[in-house]
């Protein structure tokens, strides 16, 4: 199964009243490379255009963007699509299995534009997250997986789905994670 690291920036804590305003995806691919913004084929980066008048000034700033810049992006229900169109590329006909470090913000809005815009969501109905995973790992509810990342957390989406995959990986190699 195909498993996709996800971040997401959005200018407010919930999908519908607030917007996401970026996304990161990429394709975890064994043995050990990551694909991203250089490979179109394996790395998918999303700008949206706002769907809410509302706006969290403080949440845009965590992301570096401005309401006026994020007015310039790409139309949702067009983003969503390349989106959609991507991950049957990359996942050449099986389903795609949502993976994150934050899943219950990040989940939520992807989940929530793919059925407001396409009608479906091709993740199904469920994700992983990356954090508990690597609590169960360690058998540790205080631990913490970041340190695992070599990308440097910057908030830009694809940076910081690479950092993940990269911490993925390692529980996957180095840890004895079956996946």
């Amino acid at each position: 199964m195909p498993w996709i690291m996800v971040d997401v920036e959005a200018d407010g804590p919930a999908p519908g009243l607030f917007s996401m305003i970026s996304f990161g995806a990429i394709l975890v691919a064994p043995p050990n490379r990551i694909y991203g913004a250089n490979d179109e084929y394996r790395g998918f980066l999303g700008h949206l255009k706002p769907i809410s008048e509302a706006f969290v000034p403080e949440a845009l700033a965590v992301s570096g963007m401005t309401r006026e810049q994020t007015l310039t992006y790409m139309d949702p229900h067009l983003t969503m699509t390349h989106f959609d169109q991507w991950l049957k590329t990359v996942c050449a006909g099986k389903r795609p299995m949502f993976i994150a470090d934050n899943n219950g913000f990040d989940w939520q809005f992807i989940n929530y534009y793919f059925w407001k815009f396409l009608g479906y969501n091709p993740f199904g109905h469920s994700s992983t997250n990356l954090g508990s995973l690597y609590k169960g790992m360690v058998k540790d509810t205080f631990k913490n997986f970041k340190h695992l990342r070599k990308t440097k957390h910057t908030h830009n989406p694809l940076d910081d789905s690479r950092g993940n995959v990269e911490a993925f990986l390692h529980m996957l190699h180095e840890m004895g994670l079956k996946g």
